[in-house]
């Protein structure tokens, strides 16, 4: 993707504007857009993809540059929502991204601070100031009718670890809750979250930023997990080995930590000590928002409250947002998954996983495909290792399939054929119950089955669809003669 190289992306605006350089990959509208489920409603159609309700479909990213009551900010959704796209934001092939990731995680840039004043505080809003309302000062999108609220859906929150003072970035469900406050869900295991008990427990608040609209590079970066990135990782140092340059940070102008100076717009606050709300406290719909399995998630009863002191942006800001169920949550989540278990594996049997696909339907976590390589008799049964060994680089993986070297992971059409003539299900598959997963997938409750004693766990499964070994020269595909195509079609591609 050579021609990606003559636009270099550094932050949202390079990127949008590479996007607007290919053909069939950015679309925008002057059109006036509700943000109060109407945008999220037009940009199903136009390329949400993903697990959302049908009919959507794979397709552009969109901006939207007038927004009904916010006359000078511009809201952009769908950036990564496709997999080639990303290729391109990222100047790779996309069936090699999950290798880039891995080489990323390996070869970490750190952040660096910068002493200049950055672009993402052009603009000052103070949190003291009488005038001050998130509600009217950021459009943030409400993704149904039914959500509790307005959303910030790619906000890169940052904070710190009081004692150590390592750093994490990730990415959380933040609803506006009132003029100040956001609730944030985070969900077990997060670093975030780590450092937020910490700083309960000595009854102090967190200080946390919320940077939104950044390079993609810093979104798929912010995905990452344990194992491969352990607490005290900061997760910007893949983001800078990506670009082959430190990601910048800048000192906030309210409280007493680091935003993305890129950014389009930062929300600074703190996440305060033993101060909950109830997530549809304004609506009383019983549901929070659309997430990535393709269901509108419940409300949670208590969550943490991030109390805002501050919000900067630049000029004439761009808000990004993204759908929960679209192809871009695959993209971030599911990259960086790929990424986990290909290096895993690469560790654990050389030579063997010859490829990753955190698949679509499962929105990049709960399905993972895995072409392996049998070279030898001694090879049946490693393909079932690969499985387990997928599992404990991605602990919210719930499902593996497992193809051979001639399927293609990233074909669905292909992998089911392997399933339908590769696959006995009295053999071919192999279950692990009572296993944490992750709390959004709905059947994972005590009423779905008598296995599941708590909310969030889940029965893990391998689905076998490689050859045995012994019967190898009984599956072998059609072969058809190889051809120059473009002798008969020039314009072929």
């Amino acid at each position: 993707m050579s021609e990606t190289k003559k636009q270099p992306v550094h932050d949202l605006r390079s990127a949008i504007a590479l996007l607007q350089s290919l053909k069939g990959e950015f679309v925008s509208t002057d059109t006036e857009v509700d943000p109060h489920a109407e945008l999220s409603g037009v940009y199903r159609y136009v390329g949400a993809g993903g697990t959302c309700e049908r009919p959507t479909r794979k397709g552009p990213a969109m901006m939207f540059n007038k927004v009904k009551g916010f006359p000078d900010v511009r809201v952009v959704t769908g950036l990564m929502s496709t997999r080639e796209r990303v290729g391109h934001l990222l100047d790779c092939a996309p069936e090699k991204l999950g290798f880039l990731l891995k080489d990323s995680v390996h070869h970490a840039v750190a952040p660096v601070v910068i002493s200049e004043k950055p672009l993402c505080q052009e603009v000052v809003h103070y949190a003291e100031d009488p005038e001050f309302d998130l509600r009217t000062l950021l459009p943030a999108p409400t993704n149904t009718e039914e959500d509790a609220g307005p959303y910030f859906t790619m906000g890169m929150c940052y904070a710190s670890d009081p004692e150590t003072h390592e750093s994490d970035i990730t990415i959380h469900r933040l609803c506006i809750q009132s003029r100040d406050e956001l609730s944030m869900w985070l969900t077990p295991g997060r670093h975030i979250d780590a450092f937020r008990e910490k700083a309960e427990k000595a009854g102090k608040p967190l200080p946390i930023s919320i940077s939104i609209g950044v390079d993609p590079a810093i979104e798929i970066a912010a995905c990452f997990e344990p194992p491969t990135t352990p607490l005290g990782f900061n997760e910007l140092s893949i983001a800078g080995a990506l670009r082959g340059k430190p990601v910048e940070l800048a000192p906030c102008v309210s409280i007493n930590e680091k935003a993305i100076a890129h950014a389009e717009i930062v929300i600074e606050g703190e996440l305060l000590p033993n101060v909950r709300v109830r997530e549809d406290q304004n609506t009383n719909t019983g549901k929070a928002m659309p997430e990535f399995p393709g269901y509108t998630g419940e409300a949670k009863a208590e969550l943490p409250v991030i109390k805002v002191k501050a919000v900067t942006h630049r000029k004439h800001p761009i808000l990004q947002t993204t759908l929960g169920p679209s192809g871009e949550h695959v993209s971030m989540a599911g990259i960086p998954t790929e990424a986990s278990i290909l290096d895993m594996l690469e560790r654990a049997m050389p030579g063997r996983v010859l490829n990753v696909n955190a698949h679509t339907s499962g929105g990049g976590k709960l399905l993972a495909v895995i072409q392996f390589k049998k070279s030898a008799p001694v090879d049946e049964g490693r393909q079932r290792q690969a499985a387990l060994i997928a599992f404990a680089a991605f602990s919210e993986l719930k499902h593996v399939i497992l193809v051979d070297d001639d399927v293609d992971v990233f074909d669905t059409d292909d992998i089911l054929w392997a399933m339908q003539t590769r696959f006995q299900g009295d053999v071919d598959i192999a279950t692990i119950a009572g296993v944490r997963c992750h709390p959004l997938d709905p059947s994972q409750q005590p009423g779905y089955s008598a296995s599941i004693t708590q909310q969030g766990m889940t029965t893990k499964t391998i689905f076998d669809c490689t050859v045995p070994w012994h019967m190898k020269a009984h599956f072998e595909r059609s072969k058809f003669k190889e051809v120059d195509v473009k002798r008969f079609l020039p314009d072929f591609e």
